[in-house]
């Protein structure tokens, strides 16, 4: 029964990942060609550089990705920027359309389903937040995304992030943690332990300031 728990469980999570990646091909399709080329959410990277890396992420396999982490050294960002540049069109118009061809693909290229939901639902934000554009993703799709950094650092130090603090959604049954609270909607939760600081705006209580403080010393740790 648990395997059988397990197995549904990921299909829904699988469903979630095909739904984000649709609603953001959609989107997509409307940016002009100065719109492309904004800056995202991401340092370093433009728009559509997100999109090559998201067409990356759909597309390699476990096999792959270790060969390419290997090859990199361990260096996460060098594998990053490395993929990106193999999936990132020639045109915006070839880079939208090879995100379209991987809308229905794989989760990504290990078994952490929850992971790769964030990996869309992060990236969609970090895309559509400078250009303007909303769209609020399913409180269960966010609320999942959510339990998954709370439990862990993974791609992101997302369990790191909120260490000590009390965190609950507004919008959501999401809530964990003890210390000072930090509250708001579940995406923006969820941006803020994906180390978003743009996400703190969304936020309130004591430890908003706290979480605010630690994405900006990590900012400048990093640079």
């Amino acid at each position: 029964m648990a395997k059988s728990h397990d197995s549904d469980s990921r299909k829904v999570l699988e469903q979630a990942i095909h739904v984000e990646r649709l609603a953001l091909a959609q989107d997509l399709a409307e940016l002009s060609e100065a719109q492309w080329a904004e800056a995202s959410l991401c340092e370093r990277w433009t728009v559509e550089d997100v999109v090559a890396h998201l067409t990356a992420g759909a597309s390699t396999r476990m096999w792959r990705w270790l060969l390419s982490m290997l090859a990199a050294r361990f260096n996460p960002d060098l594998h990053n920027d490395r993929r990106l540049a193999e999936h990132r069109g020639a045109t915006s118009e070839e880079t939208l359309r090879r995100f379209r061809e991987v809308v229905a693909g794989p989760a990504g290229p290990t078994g952490h389903t929850a992971a790769w939901l964030g990996e869309i639902v992060v990236h969609s934000e970090d895309i559509r937040r400078p250009l303007g554009l909303v769209r609020t993703p399913p409180v269960a799709t966010t609320t999942a995304v959510a339990r998954f950094f709370a439990g862990r650092d993974f791609t992101v130090a997302s369990k790191t992030a909120i260490e000590g603090l009390r965190i609950e959604a507004t919008d959501g049954p999401f809530a964990t943690g003890a210390g000072d609270l930090l509250r708001g909607p579940t995406l923006s939760l969820v941006m803020g332990m994906a180390g978003r600081a743009a996400a703190c705006e969304d936020l309130e209580g004591d430890g908003a300031a706290i979480l605010r403080a630690r994405l900006r010393s990590n900012s400048r740790t990093s640079q």
